[in-house]
């Protein structure tokens, strides 16, 4: 699934193509993609300015403006398993620079929403699996919908900090990485930049979450260097421009290049990275997902 770096990775190409432009159709080829699709979806959207495209933790949102009854909405897009999103101009086609060029599903079959734009373009998602999903939700209750009101800080944000992090894991006995994967204790984190953040940090993954809270609930050194170590593996990745494992590509068709620069994800047996370790990169599964991690530095 998308992690945080690769929906932002989305949204900023998709941003300057969709921001302030109307949609002059929207179109709905099923009735439904991982949830059904709001009543009378498509007519509810044409006629529409796209006011803002903005991302909460792996969600992209549209704010569409007021509804014939006056009321904002915003239109929430999740991509899924295997959701992307295809900009197709008015003629020719669609350009994918990029060294190497990941062919994304174009068949019509799975191409489910489009929506056509002014200016001549049309925006389609496309989703094989059909593991995404669209709503339609009024803006004053955005944050109260089940998708949001339990979601913790945006890890790139202001309020992710040693000392938030600190209190969402004072008395945790769970696997420190377990605890990271937990979107109410920060969103949008999955299991890429986890290994990859807690490989960096020097965190076993396994060592129980509350050892990064001291006695008085305040944050150990090791919360501070794992809220910055986050922080910059997601900064990296983003002007990567994310990872592409299986069907992850750009807007534009290319793929993400920080796969180019893991250092614990998915590098089983090979040598740690760290400077002055000898150790190697392991593998264990914690609650049915790979953690790859060195033994030897990670503690």
């Amino acid at each position: 699934m998308p992690e945080l770096p690769e929906v932002e990775t989305v949204r900023r190409g998709l941003a300057p193509v969709m921001e302030g432009r109307q949609i002059l159709t929207a179109l709905a080829r099923r009735p439904d993609l991982r949830w059904p699709l709001p009543e009378r979806f498509a007519e509810r959207l044409t006629g529409r300015r796209i006011l803002s495209l903005s991302r909460r933790a792996k969600y992209l949102l549209a704010d569409v403006g007021p509804d014939a009854a006056g009321a904002g909405e915003v239109l929430v897009m999740h991509l899924g398993m295997s959701g992307s999103f295809r900009i197709e101009p008015e003629a020719g086609v669609p350009q994918t620079p990029g060294d190497f060029v990941m062919p994304r599903s174009k068949a019509a079959a799975h191409d489910h929403v489009a929506f056509r734009l002014e200016g001549g373009l049309e925006v389609v998602y496309n989703d094989p699996r059909r593991f995404g999903a669209m709503l339609l939700v009024p803006q004053a209750t955005l944050d109260a919908h089940p998708l949001f009101r339990a979601l913790g800080p945006e890890p790139l944000g202001p309020d992710f900090d040693a000392e938030r992090l600190a209190r969402a894991l004072a008395g945790r006995r769970t696997p420190l990485k377990a605890a990271l994967l937990d979107q109410s204790v920060v969103a949008g984190l999955g299991n890429i930049y986890v290994c990859e953040a807690l490989h960096r940090a020097g965190l076993s993954p396994e060592r129980q979450a509350a050892t990064l809270v001291t006695a008085a609930g305040k944050p150990t050194a090791a919360a501070r260097r794992l809220v910055d170590t986050v922080r910059l593996v997601l900064e990296e990745a983003i002007a990567a421009g994310g990872s592409t494992l299986r069907d992850h590509a750009q807007v534009d068709g290319t793929l993400g290049y920080f796969q180019h620069t893991f250092r614990a994800y998915d590098r089983e047996g090979e040598a740690c990275l760290s400077p002055n370790c000898r150790g190697t990169i392991g593998r264990l599964v914690q609650s049915g997902r790979s953690t790859f991690y060195c033994v030897a530095c990670q503690r």
